[in-house]
């Protein structure tokens, strides 16, 4: 007979569903993260627009890092990671909405693409350059949005969350991100997508204690900080730190097999996978209700051919409508309009 608090033990499933997130806990390390296998989502996000392999490549990261991110959430809300830079991606937004729909889309100089690509410098840094990338919580219109900011200072997207957790949330924190194509015979190349997140937090807030933050203006000699990294800690993240982009990538391989590979001889326990889904929240009702915010100049100024067309940056649908259609008078006189003969 088992204990109420017993944990079950059972053999790691041979293969996992794409599109979820699996949380997993090693408790005798003070370790909690979360694992992310993207495949139909992160190709319906990518393959539409066509965009360039390292564009592509870079939003994929995003959607996969904004994923392991946003579903931490226990509210109801969004999660809008966003990047704003002076590199050749000049803008990447990823929107994940709880409980796990998520869009994504990018922004980028075409010719600075394929230039960076021709002379062999198209790294996720490179293409990036610098700016800073910002992380918004937006539960609903009646509350405060948080936001984190870190700076991008030629890094990759990696680099920026372990500065983020480091500076702002004082979490040790590690992530790994990859992104491939699969080639499917017959059907063409398929983006996938894959991460990890792995967190130190002990019961003892000053076991998961950081390096404290540079000394800034403080007379040159000042002695800087020096700790004692946790034991526990300094085991994990060189755990995850030899996972390899393919076992993220390979469909093969389950979430659950690749975690007990990292962490059988400590013993891990997870938990009940969330499914993620590449959904936009554009309607045609709402793009009309935006068109009616705009002045009267402003429409007339988007007409073509006779008409206002709207395309979603997000999923590329296009919505088209009558100028008369989006007149906000129409809206008023609705009410007093005679009924057809």
């Amino acid at each position: 007979m088992t204990s109420q608090t017993e944990v079950p033990v059972r053999a790691p499933a041979k293969t996992s569903a794409d599109d979820t997130v699996q949380p997993f806990e090693v408790a005798p390390l003070d370790l909690r993260g979360r694992v992310v296998r993207l495949g139909p989502a992160v190709d319906e996000i990518l393959s539409p627009h066509n965009y360039p392999p390292p564009v592509a490549k870079l939003l994929g990261e995003a959607v996969a890092l904004t994923v392991l991110l946003g579903s931490a959430l226990k509210i109801e809300g969004r999660f809008i990671l966003q990047t704003q830079t002076d590199g050749p991606v000049r803008m990447l937004v990823v929107d994940f909405r709880s409980p796990g729909n998520v869009r994504a889309c990018a922004r980028f100089d075409a010719a600075r693409v394929a230039g960076a690509v021709e002379a062999g410098e198209a790294s996720a840094g490179a293409m990036l350059g610098r700016g800073h990338l910002a992380m918004t919580i937006d539960q609903g219109a009646d509350t405060s949005r948080y936001q984190g900011l870190v700076a991008l200072e030629g890094g990759n997207l990696e680099d920026a969350a372990h500065e983020y957790f480091r500076s702002s949330e004082q979490i040790p924190t590690r992530v790994r991100l990859a992104v491939g194509e699969e080639m499917s015979p017959g059907a063409g190349h398929r983006w996938r997508a894959g991460g990890m997140l792995l967190q130190f937090l002990p019961k003892a807030p000053e076991r998961a204690r950081v390096a404290d933050l540079p000394p800034g203006d403080a007379p040159e000699g000042t002695p800087t900080h020096v700790f004692e990294e946790d034991e526990a800690w300094a085991e994990g993240r060189s755990l995850i730190e030899t996972v390899e982009d393919l076992e993220l990538l390979d469909p093969s391989l389950s979430s659950e097999r690749l975690l007990y590979r990292l962490f059988h001889e400590r013993g891990v326990r997870v938990f009940k996978s969330l499914p993620v889904a590449a959904e936009c929240s554009c309607s045609r009702d709402s793009v009309e209700a935006m068109l009616r915010s705009f002045s009267q100049d402003d429409r007339d100024h988007m007409v073509e051919d006779g008409a206002i067309s709207v395309t979603c940056e997000f999923c590329s649908a296009s919505y088209r409508f009558a100028p008369d259609d989006v007149r906000p008078d129409n809206v008023e006189s609705e009410p007093n309009a005679g009924s057809p003969s």
